[in-house]
């Protein structure tokens, strides 16, 4: 008998140096377990990740992609967060009109001590990729194709 192999999606996850990322840290070091599913890709600011950098991650096989920054308010460099909260918004919209399934993409704030919300983050988003299988660039992000 055949064994079918569970879906596990490639999830890019652009993280804030100042806070989502030392998050990251102390759940490794605290030895939380969590998906190994998502790549960090450590930025400055959330502020400085550019839309580009989120079609690219699709475009080279992402399933889904993460992007993580320092509350409100909290921002090292004072602003960035509300300048990543103004391109998602706009990202999001664009991805959406161009058939992408409302999950792929995602925003979450997560200071340096929340390294539980940051293993919790990750787990959430990567079942919801998975329930929504793997990313195919031609629209079509069924596991069976939409049949």
């Amino acid at each position: 008998m055949m064994q079918t192999e569970e879906f596990q999606p490639r999830i890019v996850a652009f993280v804030c140096n100042w806070c989502t990322y030392i998050a990251a840290d102390a759940a490794g070091v605290a030895r939380a377990r969590y998906s190994p599913n998502v790549r960090l890709i450590r930025t400055m600011c959330s502020g400085r990740v550019d839309p580009q950098f989120v079609l690219g991650a699709f475009e080279k096989g992402a399933d889904g992609v993460l992007l993580c920054g320092c509350h409100p308010r909290d921002c090292h460099y004072s602003v960035g967060n509300y300048k990543a909260l103004r391109r998602y918004k706009l990202l999001k919209k664009m991805l959406s009109q161009m058939g992408f399934e409302d999950d792929r993409f995602r925003l979450e704030w997560i200071s340096a001590s929340e390294a539980e919300k940051f293993r919790k983050v990750v787990e959430d988003m990567t079942e919801r990729v998975r329930r929504l299988g793997p990313f195919k660039p031609n629209g079509s992000s069924t596991p069976n194709g939409g049949k």
